[in-house]
This record gives C-alpha cells, structure tokens and sequence, in this order.
C-alpha cells in the first residue's frame, strides 16, 4: 500500500478534558484510517500517482485522471488534513514568536483573531475545515467543505480546526462553538510558528 496512517505524536487521552480519548481513538484510528485505505484503493491502478505525496496529488488535482479525481480530492484532503490537525494540538503551548507578531499586526491582537478564527468554524456550513493561511506575514482565515484542502487553491495552512461532527459529537453533541472554544486551549504555537517559517 502507498499510504499509511500516522502515528499519533501523544495518546489519545492526551488532549483531555478539552478533546476526550473516545473521540481521539475513533476519529484517528476509524475516520482517518478510512481516508487513507480510500486513497490507497483511489491510486492502486495508477503507480505514477503512488510516487506522489498526498500533498502532491491534493496541490495538483488537475493532473489526476478524471476517474478518480474526486476520491483523491476527498480523501487525499481526508489524510492531509487530518495529518495536519493532530500535529497542531497540544496543551498549554503559550502563544509567541514570529505567528504572534504577525497575528497581531494582521488581526490587532490574539482574542481578535480568536473571534474571527471562530466564526469561520461555526460558519462552516455542515462539514469542513477553518483555516489561518499565508506566509511572510501575509494571514487570511478561511473555511474549506468537506476534505478540500487549501493546497489546491494555492494557500499556505499555518493552523486548522476540523468541525466535522465526528470531530467533536461524542462530547460535545451539537455544540460546535463549545469545542472550538476549548479548542483555543490545544494549539500547539511552536508548530504554527515552525509552519510560518516554512511558509516564508
């Protein structure tokens, strides 16, 4: 198989009590495991797109085969994103370096970005993604349905909250605005500054 799962970089009951162990083993170990096994089976006739990197093949939908585009675009977005995401949380990383100042300059401050940041995950409409994107100091907040990745539309993702429901339902059944509240309390800074320094 071209694509396995990631291990995790802490336990599953690492990020209680804001994100549950539940949640972390079966949206790890079921949902995202899923994204790959699709990807695997979207790519097994097509040995020059294995050679890829799901980046690689998310950054270039256009040069997939038109058969497959669509499981490629959904769940290699599935496996990228979810790649991202975990290595974004972690708690009590205090908010600093180069991600701070340029957040403060675009947004004037941390709890402004927070309020922005928020409403574009509560405003996602059913599944997807929020995102801050850019580089050189140049941040914008988007919101991505479904898998879809801010790769294929050219941008740079320094930070990402998943709200798709199985991302939160077992704690927090419909209340989306309560986890991406307690969600502020897991952002690993010292990976979205080192996201920042890639970007540049």
């Amino acid at each position: 198989m071209a694509y396995t799962l990631i291990t995790l970089p802490y336990a599953y009951d690492a990020l209680e009590p804001f994100i549950d162990k539940e949640t972390m083993a079966l949206h790890h170990g079921k949902h995202h495991q899923t994204y790959v096994n699709k990807l695997n089976e979207a790519v097994a006739n097509h040995p020059d797109l294995q050679a890829k990197t799901p980046e690689e093949l998310v950054k270039n939908l256009n040069a997939v085969p038109e058969s497959i585009r669509n499981a490629v675009r959904n769940h290699g977005g599935g496996v990228i994103n979810h790649n991202f995401y975990w290595q974004i949380m972690k708690k009590d990383v205090p908010f600093g370096g180069p991600i701070a100042d340029a957040i403060n300059a675009k947004f004037g401050g941390l709890e402004k970005f927070k309020e922005l940041f928020t409403n574009a995950a509560t405003g996602v409409f059913g599944s997807g993604w929020a995102w801050l994107v850019g580089g050189g100091g140049n941040l914008e907040i988007i919101g991505t349905p479904n898998q879809d990745s801010p790769l294929t539309q050219g941008k740079v993702p320094l930070l990402t909250i998943d709200v798709w429901e199985h991302a939160y339902y077992l704690k927090y059944q419909n209340r989306r605005p309560e986890y991406v509240s307690a969600f502020f309390n897991l952002i690993n800074w010292e990976q979205v500054n080192r996201n920042l320094l890639a970007a540049k």
